[in-house]
């Protein structure tokens, strides 16, 4: 019988061939592997560092990131997603191996036969121990092209794992800023309560001998409590930055890091921000790897769904000993065995094997959709983050230069006022003025740290900055 099937064998094995299509990398946007937009001042074309928050050189931060990669519980998700995927890759490649199966068993059977003496019983035992085999020759590519698209599964899940990476390494680092800028908005909140009630303190002074009105002094109170109103927001602002940080390093809200709440000042770069080029970009950002090879494992499907309209050849085997006595089944006497192929072909199923393969085809197409939408979201981000980068500088300068040409000016009120060429209501609107512009340029220099964040988020680095998850 082998030699009668020799013959097929050999013919199914010289056309044998990988079904479906092979992957190669989609194309991507015209220009998108281009130069980013022209860069902004305080951005530089240097490749981006990969621990990004290191450039604001503060050993706080960069424990609180550190901590955060270590218990985050989105990253731990992450992680255990990814080891998932890879028992899912490791049982896909077991179909490359024969599969076996080891089978016992021990009856015992009672039969009724009618003798001329009579109805007689008779038992009877049987034993048999057996060990079966098969193996698939992956003639078409079946069994490969599974294997493909579970290892692009596994690739992509890996590449979402270092996308939350990003993403925990973005938002601890904004929750600290946040919670350090904060803090310095409400001392300059408290810094200018000081000063408006040693205003409020004259003004009343001054109401009491007769020398302002008492419209003077309503004004000052009101501008008082204007300012006194601010600080519970500053406040709860504050806080509620200090949670989310407790809960993105792994701790619960109470647990607020006492370095974090004694922070005053919002971190500094002291260098231009690396962004890069287009096609840096697009290899770093993570969303776009795992698109890229979701893409890749849905093509790899095409071919598992086309292999099944041709025939498998499966070799099996087998032996085993069996007999009525326990020993017969280690003897000769009970020894037994068989091997050959088994062909096995659905082809009056080819409604179903077609119907497969237009699932397959169509999850390719939306794979190649959504890797072109992902890869023209991460140009936008960036070029968004680069745009937004640029104007909370301009804007940051612009309200420096007022703030120090209010300060000028209540300088100048407060000496004059002294000699009593100004009134005290020339102070008061001074005062009123400085406060306003001290306030903007705190809340703008939170605000250019929140654009740097962005921006770093959006260039996609960060994920390199701890070793690759264990391979199980």
């Amino acid at each position: 019988m082998i030699r009668h099937a020799a013959p097929l064998i050999a013919v199914l094995l010289l056309t044998g061939c990988m079904m479906g299509p092979d992957y190669k990398p989609p194309a991507l946007p015209a220009g998108a592997a281009g130069p980013l937009a022209t860069p902004s001042p305080g951005t530089s074309s240097e490749a981006p560092a990969d621990a990004w928050w290191r450039l604001y050189d503060d050993p706080v931060l960069d424990e609180l990131v550190a901590r955060a990669f270590a218990a985050n519980t989105d990253l731990r998700v992450a992680n255990a997603n990814l080891r998932r995927a890879r028992g899912f890759l490791a049982e896909s490649r077991t179909a490359r191996l024969p599969a076996t199966t080891i089978s016992g068993s021990a009856t015992q059977s009672q039969q009724v036969i009618l003798l001329p003496t009579g109805a007689t019983a008779f038992s009877t035992d049987f034993y048999r121990l057996g060990l079966d085999a098969s193996y698939e020759i992956d003639l078409y590519g079946r069994v490969g092209r599974s294997v493909q698209a579970a290892r692009a599964d596994a690739d992509a899940v890996l590449a979402e794992r270092d996308a939350t990476m990003v993403s925990v390494a973005a938002e601890t680092t904004r929750a600290y800023a946040d919670a350090c800028s904060l803090s310095a908005q409400l001392a300059v909140a408290r810094q200018s309560l000081a000063i408006q009630r040693e205003s409020f303190r004259i003004s009343e002074a001054r109401v009491d001998a007769g020398r302002d009105s008492p419209l003077d002094l309503a004004r000052a109170r009101a501008q008082l409590a204007s300012t006194e109103a601010s600080l519970p927001d500053l406040e709860a602002g504050r806080q509620a930055a200090l949670n989310r940080l407790a809960v993105l390093t792994g701790q619960p809200p109470a647990a607020v890091d006492a370095r974090a709440a004694a922070c005053t000042a919002p971190p500094r770069l002291a260098q231009p921000i690396p962004v890069g080029d287009g096609a840096a970009l697009l290899a770093r950002r993570p969303d776009i790897r795992a698109a890229n090879r979701r893409y890749a494992g849905a093509l790899a499907r095409i071919g598992v769904a086309k292999a099944d309209f041709l025939p498998r050849i499966t070799l099996g085997g087998s032996i085993s000993g069996q007999g009525v006595n326990p020993g017969d089944v280690f003897s000769s006497r009970g020894f037994g065995w068989s091997v050959g192929p088994q062909i096995s072909w659905g082809f009056p199923n080819i409604i179903g094997n077609a119907a497969r393969v237009r699932q397959a085809r169509a999850g390719s197409d939306a794979a190649l959709a959504a890797h072109d939408g992902v890869v023209l979201n991460a140009l936008k981000e960036t070029e968004t983050a680069l745009s937004d980068h640029a104007a909370m500088l301009a804007r940051n300068a612009a309200l420096r230069r007022a703030r120090d040409e209010s300060a000028e000016a209540a300088r100048i009120v407060r000496l004059r006022g002294q000699v009593g060429r100004e009134s005290f209501l020339s102070l008061l609107d001074a005062e009123r003025t400085l406060a306003t512009a001290e306030a903007a340029l705190a809340a703008s220099d939170a605000a250019v740290v929140t654009a740097q964040i962005a921006l770093f988020k959006a260039l996609g680095g960060g994920w390199q900055a701890i070793p690759p998850a264990p391979t199980e």
